[in-house]
């Protein structure tokens, strides 16, 4: 598989828990937070439960969601049934690539905006 250079570290225990996808998807669902309202209404369709809520995120609702891209199976679910369109799939070189950019905060221990210069550790 491709390496996710978007990770900072490992990802938290309970996260980490939850199975990983047996295999590389064509495509992920990476969610632009800058437009996300926290609404959930992603989460209720995703079959691998790969989507967690950010509480507290600044200048933003109190809280958007994240998927965890390492379980991402790219089934598309979450974005058709997005209403806010602020979930593009995108090829899974790109979508490692972009994620930083989209992610105002973590709660998987991807990079977010902040770190995007930076080299993963």
């Amino acid at each position: 598989m491709t390496e996710n250079l978007a990770r900072k570290g490992p990802r938290p225990p309970l996260i980490a828990k939850k199975p990983e996808r047996k295999k590389e998807p064509r495509l992920l669902a990476i969610i632009d937070q800058h437009g996300c309202t926290g609404c959930e209404a992603c989460i209720v369709f995703c079959p691998v439960d790969c989507i967690e809520i950010v509480p507290g995120v600044e200048s933003q609702f109190q809280q958007v969601v994240e998927v965890d891209i390492e379980r991402c199976i790219g089934c598309a679910l979450c974005s058709k049934h997005c209403p806010w369109d602020t979930i593009p799939m995108l090829s899974y070189e790109e979508g490692i690539r972009q994620a930083p950019e989209l992610t105002i905060k973590s709660v998987c221990n991807q990079k977010e905006r902040s770190d995007a210069g930076s080299p993963a550790s």
